[in-house]
């Protein structure tokens, strides 16, 4: 029997850019580990089940964790079992990266409960017929990405805050913000900062909140915000207990808050989670 831990993402910046021949879009972003985090415990077995405690995953046959058990079959010419169970605590359809996570950790553990020898390149390959932002998660860290988002640069960057996730419970479906986002031809968007990659923006300006008010931006924030008041007023909330920075992370719906003090945050935390789902991570966060 194997566990493994699935931490959730946030996104520092998204920039949006022109759609590809293969439908889907080049962007930019800066992805970034943070609590919560499933848990995943794999254990041999004859076919391939799969259950969880979110019972909306148990009857969707589209489900990443399982799809990423078949594909290792196939890859290899197998027919191992698994019974997959997780234990699901980052929230669906938020933008935190969940089901992507779920479906790395998974992969991951059964590179080790089967015993597979595998290539960087062959895992990133299979990761990716799971969906873009999967290949993140196979390695710690903070990561540079663009492309559709599996081309990967990880690097360091301390994060001097403490991280404040609010969760509106409002399921944004990605496919959906991308549409949105071509109807009205958003992404074509000139950015102040374009000059320079997210990466080294952050380098220069994380103790700079002006700067990231300014100039770090999501490019589904217009849309998402303007369909879904309550995100936006999450966000308000978030500038109004005292962060110094906030934005929406992915395509939605979870917005996250940078804040300098601890007790600032913790009061923050305490004082929504009357109204929201809500999430902190401690400054310079590295899950085990």
């Amino acid at each position: 029997m194997i566990s493994v831990k699935a931490y959730a993402k946030i996104n520092l910046g998204l920039r949006i850019f022109d759609r590809r021949i293969d439908g889907y879009h080049n962007l930019e972003t800066v992805f970034v580990r943070v609590n919560p985090f499933d848990e995943i415990i794999l254990e041999e077995d004859n076919g391939i089940s799969f259950s969880s405690n979110e019972l909306n995953l148990n009857s969707d046959p589209s489900n990443l964790c399982i799809k990423a058990a078949k594909l290792f079959n196939e890859h290899y010419n197998l027919n191992n079992g698994v019974k997959i169970k997780l234990q699901k605590n980052i929230p669906i359809g938020a933008g935190m990266g969940g089901g992507s996570s779920d479906a790395a950790a998974t992969l991951l553990g059964l590179i080790k409960l089967w015993d597979l020898k595998i290539t960087e390149a062959e895992l990133k390959s299979i990761t990716l017929k799971l969906g873009s932002d999967v290949p993140y998660f196979l390695k710690p860290g903070m990561a540079h990405a663009t492309g559709r988002g599996e081309i990967l640069e990880y690097f360091s960057l301390p994060l001097p805050y403490w991280i404040v996730i609010l969760y509106p419970d409002i399921h944004v479906s990605t496919s959906w913000a991308y549409q949105s986002l071509n109807a009205e031809h958003s992404h074509h968007i000139s950015h102040p900062t374009s000059h320079i990659t997210l990466k080294d923006f952050l380098l220069k300006n994380i103790h700079n909140s002006h700067e990231l008010n300014h100039n770090l931006v999501n490019d589904f924030e217009p849309v998402v915000l303007h369909q879904h008041k309550q995100i936006g007023f999450a966000k308000l909330m978030l500038y109004s207990e005292g962060a110094s920075f906030a934005q929406m992370s992915g395509s939605g719906s979870a917005v996250y808050g940078f804040f300098l003090e601890e007790q600032k945050a913790v009061r923050a935390a305490e004082r929504l989670k009357t109204k929201y789902k809500v999430f902190i991570t401690p400054p310079n966060f590295d899950p085990e």
